[in-house]
């Protein structure tokens, strides 16, 4: 049940209830604690009888911004296990997911649709559940109790240092796993301000901050390399104290040269939808050569057999999962680690990435890693072409030709793990949540299924 995350929600309240809670860049709104408190309270007379979302479970989306905590937090009164989707997702395909997921409702922006057919949570302890991106497959539901979520914003506050008097910038959704564990719950929970920046391009984030100044940025590497390239003067990021990179790869040239143009650095951060956050950079020194940091503080990361990490903390998802280690859940995690002398982590790619090219058997993640070390490639996603003769094919982040890259590639590189296809890009399409968009790459290398 939401009574742990109502009670630090009422806690926060009492203690910021005058001071702003959420500014809207776009339209320059702006809401105490208080009235966030009063909104939630309003939606949930306005949409809701006594008792009725109780137990039930409810798929919701909005933008960024106080409509979505009003949504949450009403939920979460109302006792029901909220299911926020990104609000890109077109309204049929939101609707199409939450019958799937058997939902007892679902929120379509003015009202909540009863579903038919839903079926109750047996566990009582489950307030939300986020699901996984999808982008191998259907998305899949986690179910997640209050312990679990305010213990895992407590282990990234704790280890990055982020206090009631920061002022957090969001652009990333604040539904996915990475949102809520650094942007909705260090609100709800620890009383740490956003800003909802006003759209995800240099010239409205540079004018955001010179207006609002947040000092704790979580971005994705696409916004890190718009930055980094872009044209408006440094000093528009003055305020900025803490630049976290997380959701997809971030190349080290990035960081180096967001570094060299800013005068600060960027600091890697790992995490999983099932695990919530994994690793971080605290220095930013292991982020200029790739790395990801070392474990969260209340997290353990045990090594295992083909360069896999199990994941222990009480975070970790384990509704329906029955990995534990005492009061602990645990989880082992598809990516390859590699660990450095000091115990920073590296990621090295995923298991099950094992193919047949021409007879032989190799490993898409490795030679992916090998295109992002190129010369002047930003970032690389690859894949193969479907049928019974696959094909590899590559798309890149580059402005260089497909003669100059195979080139440097033949050096040290078999000539059948070389890429067939290429496609070569100024960058990659991302998804909503900022990771690359694998299926219209897909299209664009190889053609509509």
């Amino acid at each position: 049940m939401s009574v742990e995350l109502l009670r630090a929600w009422e806690h926060t309240r009492r203690r910021h209830g005058a001071r702003p809670a959420v500014a809207q860049a776009g339209d320059d709104r702006v809401c105490t604690f208080a009235e966030l408190d009063r909104g939630a309270a309003a939606w949930l007379a306005a949409h809701a009888g006594p008792g009725t979302l109780a137990g039930r479970t409810v798929v919701f989306s909005a933008p960024n911004g106080i409509g979505w905590f009003e949504l949450l937090l009403g939920l979460l009164r109302a006792g029901a296990v909220a299911v926020p989707l990104d609000a890109a997702e077109p309204p049929a395909a939101q609707r199409a997911l939450a019958a799937a997921l058997g939902a007892a409702c679902w929120w379509d922006g003015s009202r909540l649709e009863a579903l038919p057919g839903s079926r109750r949570i047996r566990d009582r302890g489950v307030c939300l559940i986020k699901l996984t991106s999808g982008t191998t497959g259907k998305p899949r539901p986690l179910a997640f109790t209050a312990a679990q979520l305010l213990a895992d914003t407590g282990q990234i506050a704790a280890t990055m240092g982020i206090r009631s008097g920061d002022l957090n910038y969001a652009l990333i959704p604040l539904g996915h796993s990475y949102g809520l564990g650094n942007l909705a719950l260090p609100l709800i929970a620890r009383g740490v301000p956003l800003v909802c920046g006003s759209a995800p391009l240099p010239h409205a984030i540079f004018r955001d901050f010179v207006r609002w100044r947040p000092t704790v940025f979580p971005g994705v590497p696409a916004l890190w390399r718009a930055l980094a390239l872009s044209g408006p003067e440094p000093a528009s990021l003055a305020s900025l104290r803490l630049a976290i990179s997380a959701g997809a790869p971030l190349s080290p040239e990035t960081a180096r040269d967001f570094a060299a143009r800013f005068g600060r650095r960027l600091h890697n951060f790992y995490g999983s939808s099932e695990t919530g956050g994994i690793a971080f950079d605290r220095s930013g020194a292991s982020t200029l050569g790739g790395g990801v940091g070392r474990a969260l503080r209340g997290v353990r990361i045990s090594r295992l057999a083909g360069q896999r990490i199990r994941v222990c903390s009480p975070a970790v998802c384990t509704h329906s999962n029955r990995r534990r280690s005492g009061r602990l859940g645990c989880w082992t995690l598809p990516d390859r680690v590699e660990f450095g002398a000091r115990g920073e982590l590296r990621l090295s790619g995923r298991r099950g990435q094992s193919v047949k090219l021409g007879g032989r058997r190799a490993n898409l993640a490795e030679i992916e890693a090998r295109l992002r070390r190129l010369g002047g490639v930003r970032d690389a996603w690859i894949d193969l072409s479907p049928g019974a003769h696959a094909v590899l094919g590559a798309a890149l982040a580059t402005e260089r030709g497909v003669a100059e890259l195979r080139a440097e590639l033949l050096a040290d590189t078999a000539t059948w793990k070389i890429p067939k296809k290429w496609l070569l890009l100024p960058s990659l399409p991302l998804t909503a949540r900022g990771k690359v968009d694998g299926r219209a790459l897909t299209v664009r290398l190889f053609g509509p299924a």
